[in-house]
């Protein structure tokens, strides 16, 4: 989304022809090499064999794409709300706030559960890292940034440390202590390292491998102990705004979200792009897995959230109301996966039901923009950020 989208422009010597000159970062077998446009343009050319261009190029591969999507038409015979016809419709929902959480100084951006099911930790503008006790609403753990934008989030599986990062492109991971007096930031370790703002991170079936997406277009495996790169992730075009890990726990898969308006599954061991979908008419803000894991969401600034079948390849609902103009920025599933909780620009949380496509419901109580919304591992209650400094836990 444009509010949280930031260039980097990079000024200096270029690798190839040693020009100062405003460079491009650009990736070839996964070395990072930085290139002025008249080098990038000269190597694109390079390979290319008699009476081919870049243009020609181009035109074939739009033409290739059209065969794809003509191909994945074929297969669209049918909706997800009318194989759900017979499936009997939700009774009214009786969800409401049953906490409020007060202590950030400025926009909360992100936060996690802790797969305690009772810790949460949440991330904000204001630089501020906070370890929330969910139950009791006290602050057992603050951690504070060099940056402000503290724009990514996450609880390790053990629950023994945090993952953080944003505007100063870096994700650094936090031991937690039982000893709440401890100063954590004498043990931060800085593990990811990107060219541009870190927009999100989820550590993966341990504590010992965070997956990073960022503004630079890619996205990342890191080893938390050593801080080395175990493997990139090229394909977007644009910045990565969101990810989000396979729920088994043998998941080898992500998918991801950007501004070029695409959704692309990635293979963890081999760093290859094995599915890709694009539908939204806007940026991408969040991506999230149906618990099953054979399926995925999207929530988009063109006022929509979409729903994919990676079995069948192609889009099989979209959630949408005339009455809803504003952008969605978040969403997640209930745990049974009858539920998608999205939340919208507008200040408000929609539910919808997945299988009819219809509104369930619409939670109110925040006063700004809802950046992220999480179901609790057990399923029994959802946690709001939003960008009036406050998250709320309803159920």
């Amino acid at each position: 989304m444009c509010d949280q989208t930031f260039v980097a422009a990079t000024f200096g010597p270029c690798e190839c022809c040693e020009k100062a000159s405003p460079l491009m970062n650009i990736y070839i077998k996964a070395e990072a090499i930085n290139y002025c446009s008249f080098c990038v343009e000269v190597m694109a050319c390079a390979g290319l064999t008699a009476g081919e261009s870049v243009a020609s190029l181009k035109k074939e591969s739009e033409t290739l794409k059209k065969k794809l999507e003509e191909e994945r038409g074929k297969l669209s015979d049918i909706e997800l709300n009318q194989v759900a016809e017979k499936v009997e419709v939700l009774g009214a929902l009786a969800i409401k706030t049953r906490r409020v959480l007060k202590g950030h100084g400025n926009k909360v951006l992100c936060m996690d559960w802790c797969k305690d099911k009772r810790r949460i930790v949440s991330s904000s503008q204001d630089g501020k890292v906070i370890v929330w006790d969910a139950f009791t609403l006290n602050k057992e753990h603050g951690l504070n940034l060099p940056c402000t934008w503290v724009m990514a989030c996450a609880y390790a599986p053990s629950g023994c440390a945090v993952a953080c990062g944003g505007l100063d492109n870096k994700c650094s991971v936090f031991p937690l202590s039982l000893d709440k007096n401890e100063n954590l930031n004498a043990k931060k370790k800085s593990v990811a390292m990107h060219t541009n703002y870190v927009s999100g991170c989820t550590f993966t079936s341990s504590d010992m491998q965070l997956l990073t997406s960022s503004g630079d277009g890619t996205c990342a495996l890191w080893d938390v102990e050593s801080g080395q790169l175990l493997q990139s992730f090229h394909g977007h075009t644009a910045d990565v705004l969101s990810l989000d890990l396979a729920p088994s726990e043998t998941g080898n898969t992500f998918v991801s979200g950007g501004s070029d308006r695409k959704s692309n599954i990635w293979d963890m061991r081999s760093g290859q792009n094995v599915q890709s979908f694009e539908s939204h008419e806007s940026d991408i803000n969040c991506v999230k897995y149906y618990p099953s894991g054979d399926a995925f969401a999207s929530a988009s600034d063109d006022a929509t959230c979409r729903f994919f079948d990676l079995r069948a390849d192609r889009e099989v609902a979209v959630y949408q109301k005339d009455s809803v103009i504003f952008g969605a920025s978040t969403l997640d599933f209930s745990l049974s996966g009858r539920l998608l909780f999205a939340g919208y620009n507008d200040y408000t949380i929609n539910v919808w039901d997945v299988l009819k496509g219809t509104r369930a419901s619409i939670l109110f109580g925040h006063e700004n923009r809802v950046s992220r919304v999480r179901v609790s591992p057990d399923g029994t209650a959802l946690c709001s950020a939003s960008w009036d400094n406050t998250l709320r836990i309803w159920s």
